[in-house]
């Protein structure tokens, strides 16, 4: 009888390209992919030969060219003799600066909010439910300029607080003074000032500054040790040792000792002559966009937070009730970190939406990133194109790095399968 079956590996052809399943999407990948990149080449290629025809060529030279304006609120030192690209790294700290001020307040806010719109007290529930229409119906813009309003047309210029008895008086045990102008907070002191690190470039990091990073995280590992063998005596026995007092001790202690150590203690503000001095004036230009930001932000985190919880099924709560576990703590304990696999993936959108957002600075004159490489730079050097292409790479690749370390986040607590 003869064998007419089919060999198991045929040998390869071309065509089988496009009739065989296995290489036909591989094929049409390939092609999508050359077309793709021919596309980006044409325009690359257009955008240079139309910039040739107008006397200008494609370069970065501009960024070490003398920037010659001011920047009033400057994490690092800056003077108008530096550089544009120094004036663009102050912009993208000052970006960096709201958008991690932004995602902890407005998280933090939106967490509570999301919870009480839960709550059993119906004008409560309303209150906050009424806080997240209004916040996430309106413009972010508009509201970004009705703080920055009320902080330049209702709060009185400094000399408000001269005299025995001022027209205004300082908040929070005499440390906050709001301006028209700034708020004034307090800073911190030192009697005994270990001095600083030098890293050029007039980069500075002050020693005490090291020395309470390197405990924080000698902390952080050795709570980790301490859980690890917490759970691996659990595991052995059945009994899990109470970790709470080491881990305390861990995390606090070091940084208690320090702040003895260093002498570290609070330096109000005080008025001198037209200005206070002493503290940090903080431009109302921050104050006013990482407060909109944290409102308006806070409004669609809620109600994530609120989808959140709802997603938990009823029946978790009954038990833990069941348990002798009061409202509080079967909140706490058993209904968020389950809803923290549902709330964690679009919370990420918000952070990324709130960075991006911070943008918006340039309304009320903070100067970020948008306000320094893609303004004041721009204008001045007429590199459009460059200041432009290199906003789009900064904003995408903090983009790219708040998703992927709230990927990490959400991997480390989401539903582990067997």
């Amino acid at each position: 009888m003869t064998d007419v079956s089919v060999p198991a590996n045929p040998p390869f052809r071309l065509s089988m390209l496009i009739h065989d399943r296995r290489y036909r999407s591989l094929t049409f990948q390939v092609i999508v992919f050359i077309l793709v990149m021919a596309l980006f080449w044409w325009l690359i290629n257009n955008t240079l030969q139309n910039l040739a025809l107008l006397g200008k060529s494609f370069d970065f030279g501009f960024l070490f060219q003398r920037a010659g304006y001011d920047i009033p609120q400057t994490p690092i030192p800056y003077t108008a003799d530096d550089t544009h690209l120094r004036a663009a790294v102050v912009g993208l700290l000052n970006t960096l600066i709201v958008a991690v001020l932004g995602c902890i307040s407005a998280t933090i806010l939106g967490v509570i909010v999301g919870v009480a719109r839960l709550s059993k007290n119906w004008l409560f529930a309303r209150l906050m439910t009424v806080f997240v229409e209004i916040f996430r119906n309106m413009p972010l813009l508009l509201w970004i300029l009705i703080v920055f309003a009320i902080f330049t047309e209702i709060l009185p210029p400094p000399n408000a607080y001269r005299g025995e008895d001022p027209a205004w008086s300082m908040i929070l045990f005499d440390n906050v003074a709001l301006t028209n102008r700034y708020t004034s907070i307090p800073t911190l002191g030192m009697t005994n000032d270990p001095g600083s690190l030098d890293l050029g470039a007039r980069i500075t990091f002050n020693w005490a500054t090291i020395a309470f990073v390197v405990a924080l995280l000698g902390g952080w590992f050795a709570r980790r040790a301490i859980r690890s063998r917490a759970q691996a005596v659990q595991d052995r026995t059945g009994d899990r040792p109470a970790t709470w007092w080491k881990t305390l001790a861990v995390m606090v202690l070091p940084s208690l000792f320090l702040i003895w150590y260093f002498g570290l203690h609070l330096v109000p503000p005080s008025l001198q002559g037209f200005n206070f001095s002493g503290g940090l004036n903080v431009a109302n230009g921050l104050v006013a966009l990482w407060l909109a930001l944290t409102l308006y932000t806070a409004a669609f985190i809620a109600e994530i937070v609120r989808a959140g919880i709802l997603a938990v099924s009823r029946g978790q709560s009954e038990a833990a009730f069941a348990l002798g576990l009061r409202p509080n703590r079967t909140m706490s304990l058993v209904i968020l970190p389950q809803a923290l696999r549902v709330i964690i993936p679009p919370l990420i959108s918000q952070y990324l939406n709130l960075t991006k957002n911070s943008s918006l600075a340039i309304a009320v004159g903070y100067m970020d990133l948008r306000g320094t490489l893609g303004g004041t730079t721009l204008n001045q050097t007429g590199r459009e194109l460059e200041a432009i292409v290199l906003m789009m790479l900064t904003y995408l690749a903090l983009s790219l790095i708040i998703s992927a370390g709230m990927n990490v986040f959400n991997a480390s607590v989401k539903l582990k399968e067997r």
